[in-house]
């Protein structure tokens, strides 16, 4: 094995981290008969000769020993060399990524293609380990054969010969699953595939064979799933449920995850069992996913389900009443992982996709008092991030957060502490329920660090915390850690408006120290602008900061919002629409559009930038000069265009549209609102990650939308 691998010229060579004269010892550690060298290697060869997919010339050189090594009944975890090989050879090029190829990104992209050549000129040898003694090969044999091999036909064929023979459950859902890769790469075969999936739906195969059908149908065809699919995937996990071993009983001595909000991102093909290092070893990001995708499966009968739930819904894709049905049945299990399980995929489908889910989160809102930590505590995140939706809940989450005062605040290694998911659920709906997790957070040595964004949705109801807020922002020493301990004060006594506090906040402003000075004086700044004419106290230290460098644009908006002085503002604004940073520029821009018809002498230098190369700073100037002139139809079509060119403009877009409305119903501005309404899928909805902030920021945009299209009257919308 490994012959002429000395003769590579290695250190000519360079991974993600420098030279690549290690490989040698990371190919042999693959072939170490220990298990924690094997894993060393291992993460090794994804961390850097493949780093995060990326292909250099050493990633090619190792391709002929990998292939080596796959083919080596001697060599033990060779699934995840397979599993390696596939992500090497497996990227696509298509002819749109072509096009987009820049200089400096053509070794790259020729890298990818002669990887994907090389790989997949030695992909007849899958076809062998197909059928290989070791079950953790041939788990990663069949994806490898979809992925790399230049004839799907006769992979399909060796798919259903094999399905007819494979003892191992695991096993044979990969191979229904590769089918499915086939059909997605090969779209002329999908129709095949439609056809042999639903036969193997139709028959009297295993639950979890059906389901891994469904699951492939739905990804690929769509169209060919059953009417009924909601009754009959539900049937199927009863059969999961029912089946020897299926429904695991609930192990209250289990391990709890290191956080249940966190879904596993392993793939099956490399979550096989894999000893352990010994304890001493360094810890490696391998090792660590498998360990998670170890502890997650403990104790589940089909932990192959969960998996095969969440691509049966990326495939279902816009049918949310479905998707709604098929959660609601598995909320309503008695198997506490399948509502695990469901619990985390409700989360998702209401983060992407806009529907009537009262019924859904309510039931996500009983899992709150179930005895499994793991459960209530995946229910708490997920109704964190729903704001206003999780309202069915309210006496859920207020009968936890009473039970578990323990749970009010998290601790963590390294950094400041945060409060807990019920705790900021409860406060986003108004609760007052609320209030004495708040107290009891503000009486800690250290001031849970998002308080104050707490403080601001609890709203009205907060105010008796006004005078905590200003005890503990009085006692801030004004060094170095002044703004970490100082910001969550502020932003709590924004939300109030609390201007009373203003001593304690020109205190603040006053000593501001030099290390994030100007970060910690922009939040006195707005915390004295909300205060309004309450802060009078604070207009001679605002106007003295009119001419000081980096915080000019927000003391003009705090004297504003104080005193009304235009005289003493105006001049500022101006000069920050002239500024040569376009924070600046839009800074000065939205306070300008606050003065309203009190800064129309603007109006032609705003009406200057809405042809500017920044959008935000269009749309901002936009904005304003509505507000300052009255007339919107000279803004209306930048507004527009930037809400077509950029999704996250409009909420932005839709406030002032609400603000300044009513909008002419018969105008191109109501059929884009209109358009937005009757959109299922929300604005911000992004694959492969969201924000914590983003289904609040679709919800805030639906209801800006109605308001502008009704017209409601003028004001400032929350």
């Amino acid at each position: 094995m490994f012959s002429g691998i000395d003769e590579v010229d290695w250190a000519s060579m360079e991974h993600a981290y420098g030279p690549a004269d290690d490989v040698p010892v990371l190919l042999r550690g693959l072939a170490s008969a220990d298990p924690a060298e094997r894993e060393s290697a291992l993460d090794g060869m994804y961390g850097a000769v493949h780093h995060q997919g990326d292909v250099y010339a050493c990633t090619l050189a190792c391709i002929p020993f990998l292939f080596e090594l796959a083919v080596d009944p001697e060599v033990q975890d060779r699934g995840s060399v397979v599993e390696l090989l596939t992500s090497i050879g497996g990227f696509d090029l298509d002819e749109d990524d072509e096009d987009e190829i820049d200089e400096d990104e053509i070794e790259g992209a020729a890298n990818y293609a002669m990887a994907a050549a090389a790989v997949t000129a030695g992909a007849g040898v899958f076809f062998e380990l197909i059928a290989d003694e070791d079950p953790g090969v041939r788990l990663a044999a069949p994806l490898a054969l979809a992925t790399l091999h230049r004839h799907p036909v006769r992979v399909l064929e060796l798919l259903r010969e094999r399905l007819l023979v494979e003892p191992d459950e695991e096993v044979r859902l990969a191979l229904v699953e590769a089918a499915g890769r086939v059909a997605l790469r090969h779209r002329p075969l999908a129709g095949r595939v439609a056809r042999w999936l639903g036969l193997l739906v139709d028959r009297e195969h295993a639950p979890g064979l059906r389901l891994a059908a469904l699951a492939q149908l739905a990804r690929c065809s769509p169209d060919a799933l059953p009417r009924d699919v909601v009754p009959v995937v539900s049937g199927l996990l009863r059969e999961l449920r029912s089946a020897p071993g299926g429904a695991a009983e609930h192990d209250p001595d289990g391990e709890p995850e290191a956080d249940a909000e966190a879904e596993p991102e392993c793939d099956p093909v490399g979550c096989t069992d894999v000893p352990r290092p010994e304890q001493g070893a360094a810890p490696t990001l391998v090792g660590q996913l498998r360990a998670l995708s170890a502890q997650e499966s403990a104790g589940r009968g089909t932990p192959w389900a969960a998996d095969l739930l969440r691509t049966l819904h990326v495939g279902l894709d816009d049918r949310v009443g479905d998707r709604t049905a098929l959660l609601v049945d598995q909320l309503r299990s008695p198997d506490p992982w399948q509502r695990i399980d469901a619990v985390r995929m409700s989360g998702g489908l209401i983060r992407a996709w806009r529907g009537s889910y009262e019924e859904l989160v309510a039931l996500v809102g009983d899992q709150l008092a179930d005895p499994e930590p793991r459960l209530a505590e995946a229910a708490s995140h997920v109704l964190e991030e729903l704001f206003s939706l999780a309202a069915p809940t309210a006496d859920a989450l207020a009968a936890r957060l009473a039970a578990d005062p323990g749970g009010w605040v998290k601790e963590w290694a390294s950094g400041p502490p945060g409060l807990g998911s019920t705790v900021k659920a409860l406060a986003r709906l108004g609760d007052a329920r609320a209030v004495p997790a708040l107290a009891a957070a503000l009486e800690l040595p250290e001031v849970p660090h998002d308080v104050g964004f707490a403080v601001t949705h609890l709203g009205p109801a907060a105010r008796p915390l006004a005078g905590a807020l200003r005890r503990r922002l009085a006692g801030v020493a004004l060094d170095e850690g002044a703004y970490d301990r100082a910001s969550p004060l502020l932003a709590g006594l924004t939300g109030l408006r609390a201007g009373e506090a203003t001593p304690e906040v020109l205190r603040v402003l006053r000593g501001a120290p030099e290390y994030r000075g100007e970060w910690l004086r922009t939040a006195a700044l707005r915390a004295l602008g909300s205060f309004g004419p309450a802060a009078r106290e604070a207009v001679p230290e605002l106007r003295a900061m009119l001419r000081r460098p980096g915080t000019a644009t927000e003391a003009a908006e705090a004297l504003w919002a104080v005193a009304g002085d235009r005289d003493a503002v105006l001049p500022v604004l101006v000069e920050g629409l002239g500024s040569d940073q376009v924070h600046d520029r839009r800074a000065a821009a939205a306070a300008l559009g606050a003065l309203g018809p009190q800064a129309a002498v603007v109006a032609p230098r705003l009406r200057g930038l809405l042809a500017h190369d920044e959008l935000w700073l269009r749309v901002d100037a936009a904005i304003a000069l509505r507000e300052v002139t009255g007339r919107p139809e000279e803004s209306t079509e930048v507004l527009l265009a930037a809400w077509e060119k950029n999704r996250h403009v409009r909420v932005r877009v839709a406030e002032c549209l609400a603000r300044t409305g009513p909008v002419d119903p018969a105008s191109t501005t109501a059929q884009v609102l209109r358009a937005e309404l009757s959109s299922v899928r929300r604005h911000n909805a992004l694959d492969g990650g969201y924000g914590s902030h983003d289904t609040y920021e679709d919800e805030k945009l639906l209801a800006l939308c109605r308001q502008a299209l009704r017209g409601t009257g003028k004001g400032t919308t929350a």
